[in-house]
């Protein structure tokens, strides 16, 4: 699946302008086939894909789009929301970063806290619970990742990001749009978008 890889990182990220090479680097060394079993023939197919629980896996070109916009960086404390299969978060800590992953659907948490364990990444803590509470007892985050959308960002998660951090997520009742939200200072927001997006809905226990 190497070659799947390097070809995936070319054609469906590279080239739509994901320059960051520690993100271009990390898809290439993460097996995305193993986070998709039932359907590892289409891994690395330009689309999401179903997984268990009614929920999907991104797309890739979206999860790195995600990660280079959070900044995710060696050292960065990160809040996954809606972390799924596990597949973002294995992807930030081979980036290096340390991540936090909530996860709703106690099936897919069991299953991915056991499969990242399996591949060895052990700079990841999942927990089932609703993630637009956050993770309190751990914030601040250098930046948070949203992988299902509700009409407003949770304010919670915005308490928890760092200065500087950034929240990434996507906004919107049917039209969906990727937002960037960066903490300028104790007060200020700086907010910017991504473009149009289609993601499971954020429900909140």
């Amino acid at each position: 699946m190497k070659d799947a890889r390097e070809k995936m990182v070319a054609t469906q990220i590279a080239r739509r302008g994901i320059k960051d090479p520690l993100v271009l680097a990390a898809m290439r060394a993460v097996p995305r086939e193993r986070f998709v079993p039932e359907q590892a023939a289409r891994a690395y197919e330009d689309r999401p894909l179903p997984i268990a629980a009614g929920q999907t896996i991104s797309q890739p070109y979206i999860v790195a789009l995600m990660i280079e916009a959070a900044g995710v960086k060696p050292g960065s404390r990160v809040l996954n929301v809606g972390s799924g299969s596990g597949y973002a978060a294995a992807v930030m800590a081979e980036i290096g970063a340390q991540v936090f992953a909530i996860e709703r659907h106690a099936e897919l948490a069991d299953a991915s806290k056991e499969r990242l364990a399996a591949l060895g990444y052990h700079r990841i803590t999942v927990r089932r619970g609703d993630g637009s509470k956050g993770w309190p007892e751990e914030a601040p985050f250098d930046a948070i990742i949203v992988d299902a959308a509700g009409p407003a960002l949770p304010e919670a998660l915005k308490q928890e990001l760092a200065i500087g951090g950034r929240l990434v997520a996507p906004i919107g009742d049917g039209y969906q749009e990727l937002i960037v939200l960066t903490q300028k200072n104790e007060r200020d927001f700086e907010m910017r978008s991504l473009g149009g997006v289609q993601f499971v809905p954020l429900i909140e226990d």
